[in-house]
């Protein structure tokens, strides 16, 4: 067995554990509770005018799509800020090759988190609001393909945003830009409703080209009307989420290998002290 393929089964092993965890108990009730709220608040938008024949939901629920990936970055972001701190990852260090498959179980368990997520909102959503396009293998291939580059995209973006926060305080601040991100990203409503500059730094990141991949999958093609260019811009989607999965892929074990050099029981154990101070 080689190196790569002992490392990938580690990690398919980790990932499967810590999904099971994350889908258990209590956990499973915070699991469910945003893409259900998320659901019911497309319920009652479902039916708001945008004007040309779309409504406010058509266009919401497959930007929420993208918006679901995109928080996988922040999964990560808060997860590893956790093992850090409890000393998950110093254990991970300790293993041969242990980083990556780290981080390969990461990937797999945030990766099969934001699966769940979209089919709570895609199965019934799918009931509940009309005007979308799935009765198509076009559809269903554009979604294919915007998922997985973004699942890549974002994961490895927030792998190497939690290398750069000390714990789950610092982690929760970075959580309020990279919301305010999901806000100005056309998620749930027309970019073009925004600023021309807020437009510009929204496109500068891969949230927007999420949210404008699944409406290119589950849209008609008149209702590009409404987008930058009155164009869906696939090659453009392509050519920004695969750049941004490409540089991930390569960076983020790189910080991640730099992170755990750092990572030791001193580290740790001041960690923990600081925790316990701020509960107490």
């Amino acid at each position: 067995m080689t190196l790569a393929t002992s490392t990938l089964r580690a990690g398919l092993r980790r990932g499967r554990i810590e999904l099971r965890q994350a889908f258990s108990g209590a956990a499973l009730v915070g699991q469910l509770l945003w893409p259900i709220a998320t659901l019911v608040a497309v319920f009652f938008l479902r039916d708001r005018d945008l004007g040309g024949g779309f409504s406010l939901g058509s266009v919401m629920l497959p930007g929420v799509l993208g918006m679901f990936v995109a928080l996988g970055m922040l999964l990560v972001v808060q997860q590893l800020a956790a093992d850090r701190e409890d000393g998950t990852l110093l254990r991970a260090k300790a293993t041969p090759d242990g980083i990556p498959a780290y981080l390969v179980g990461k990937l797999v368990q945030i990766s099969a988190t934001v699966l769940v997520y979209l089919a709570i909102l895609i199965i019934p959503g799918a009931l509940l609001v009309g005007g979308l396009t799935l009765d198509s293998w076009r559809s269903w291939l554009t979604f294919a393909w915007v998922l997985l580059l973004g699942l890549v995209a974002t994961q490895t973006i927030g792998a190497m945003l939690g290398s750069l926060v000390s714990g789950q305080r610092a982690a929760g601040h970075l959580s309020l830009p990279i919301i305010g991100l999901i806000a100005i990203s056309g998620i749930f409503a027309p970019i073009t409703a925004l600023p021309v500059w807020l437009q510009g730094i929204a496109q500068a990141f891969p949230i927007y080209w999420l949210g404008l991949g699944m409406r290119s999958a589950f849209l008609p093609d008149d209702a590009a009307v409404i987008e930058i260019g009155e164009s869906w811009r696939q090659l453009e989607t392509v050519a920004v989420l695969g750049a941004w999965a490409v540089a991930g892929l390569v960076l983020a074990p790189i910080v991640l290998r730099r992170m755990a050099r750092r990572e030791s029981g001193s580290s740790v154990a001041k960690r923990r002290d600081r925790a316990l101070r701020r509960v107490g």
